[in-house]
């Protein structure tokens, strides 16, 4: 598919979706992930690393994400798999369905933190590779959310409360993989291309979902994930290509990722530390959790998790070479924010209210040079360079002509700064608030 592709092509079907990619989009900067489902229960995974640092022949095995574990726990010899026997008495996957209550779920509060952490659009799964449904999906039965467990719309629950804050509102859908539809072994290697479901069965199934999610939901983001079966890829009445005429008809500025297959995008992604080559010119958006997992992960610690500081240093690593990033949160099985997680959203919180102007409608500053040793990163709004640094005291910084003079915080404050051979030295003061301090200055000519 597109996202495994240095330089993807657009079949010619599909080539006729390809336009410039809508401005809101390119604008928000962060949005706010959510994984959240029946693996919320057993909430179990090996915090082994982040993708892209793992060897592909342990990954399955030993697989990180607490939403894989369906497919975890069927591999043989797997510790998942020793773990559900010990702790669950291996029972179906399907107990933990009517065990997930989600009876402290407040969409509105959750919402409104997100939002304070400076997140301008919501993107919660609406059917991972459990094949779960969090919404009355057609031809699920009684499998979903409506019906069992929760007995909620989890779905229009979550876009109700986001578009009343005022953020943009996108649906997950796993088309690549369904483990429950499919009666395919498990996934033990990092081909998935061998393994998925590929048939017109289970395009005419995963089709009927996704027509639903557009016609009820009005996604601004419609984010697949893993791959589309293959008997929809070409032209016909339930080809991809409807669907993608579907949506631009109900949503014109909506935004399509590339892992519907080797079908259309508008724009490009990366997870962790996978999918770098991604990260190039173009649209794109980085995604990753909290920590090591997307679903919640009772084994996880803080030692696997990024602070406020840490989210917020990779946010502007990600904004300041052109992206966007997603950053998931994985609620427990009664919809509750898991502390840690919620601690690092605050502190991004707290950082925003003084310093989002260093990330919402910025683009990157060329001629601007990175640095790790301090830690200092660059924007631009229109004639102001933002620089962005981990660091008190003297700094020499690498960017383009700016008029010294002007230094100051967002606030408006001034602060001292001069030119030392070719270089701006500022001054940097001590954090207000945990992370990096933001220093503006007017650019020249």
């Amino acid at each position: 598919m597109a996202v495994f592709e240095s330089t993807p092509r657009r079949p010619e079907l599909y080539r006729r979706f390809e336009r410039e990619t809508p401005q809101w989009y390119r604008d928000v900067k962060f949005g706010v992930f959510v994984h959240w489902g029946a693996y919320s229960v057993p909430a179990w995974a090996e915090p082994t690393g982040e993708l892209g640092t793992v060897e592909p022949h342990e990954w399955m095995k030993h697989n990180p994400y607490a939403e894989w574990y369906a497919n975890t726990i069927r591999i043989d010899g797997s510790p998942a798999q020793e773990h559900h026997r010990q702790v669950h008495g291996a029972a179906p996957y399907d107990d933990f369905l009517d065990r997930w209550t989600a009876s402290e779920f407040d969409p509105t509060e959750l919402v409104a933190l997100f939002r304070r952490a400076g997140a301008g659009y919501l993107v919660p799964t609406t059917k991972h590779h459990d094949g779960i449904a969090l919404w009355d999906a057609p031809g699920t039965g009684t499998r979903n959310t409506v019906h069992r467990g929760p007995r909620r719309d989890l779905v229009a629950e979550f876009a109700d409360a986001a578009r009343a804050a005022g953020m943009r509102f996108g649906t997950y859908y796993s088309g690549g993989l369904d483990w429950h539809f499919t009666n395919l072994p498990p996934h033990t290697g990092d081909d998935l291309g061998a393994e998925r479901p590929v048939d017109a069965a289970y395009n005419e199934y995963a089709s009927a979902h996704v027509a639903d999610l557009i016609e009820r939901y009005r996604p601004d983001v419609l984010w697949g994930d893993i791959e589309w079966p293959d008997a929809g890829k070409p032209d016909g009445p339930r080809s991809f290509a409807r669907l993608l005429e579907q949506y631009y008809a109900a949503v014109p500025d909506g935004v399509v990722n590339d892992r519907w297959g080797l079908t259309h995008w508008d724009f490009r992604t990366s997870e962790y530390q996978q999918g770098k080559e991604s990260e190039s010119a173009g649209t794109w958006e980085n995604c990753r959790g909290i920590g090591f997992s997307f679903g919640y992960n009772q084994v996880e610690d803080a030692s696997h998790h990024l602070d406020g500081p840490g989210a917020v240093r990779h946010l502007l690593d990600v904004v300041s070479r052109g992206g966007n990033l997603l950053l998931n949160v994985g609620p427990d099985e009664a919809g509750r924010l898991p502390e840690l997680q919620r601690r690092c959203l605050e502190g991004v919180a707290d950082w925003m209210e003084l310093n989002s102007s260093a990330v919402h409608g910025t683009t990157p500053l060329a001629g601007a040079t990175a640095s790790d040793d301090p830690w200092v990163r660059y924007t631009r709004t229109g004639p102001v360079a933002h620089a962005v640094v981990e660091a008190a005291g003297p700094v020499a910084l690498d960017l383009p002509a700016v008029d010294a003079a002007s230094a100051r915080l967002p606030d408006g404050t001034p602060v001292g700064a001069r030119e030392e051979g070719g270089r701006v030295v500022v001054d940097v003061p001590a954090a207000t608030v945990p992370g990096p301090v933001v220093v503006d200055l007017d650019l020249r000519g």
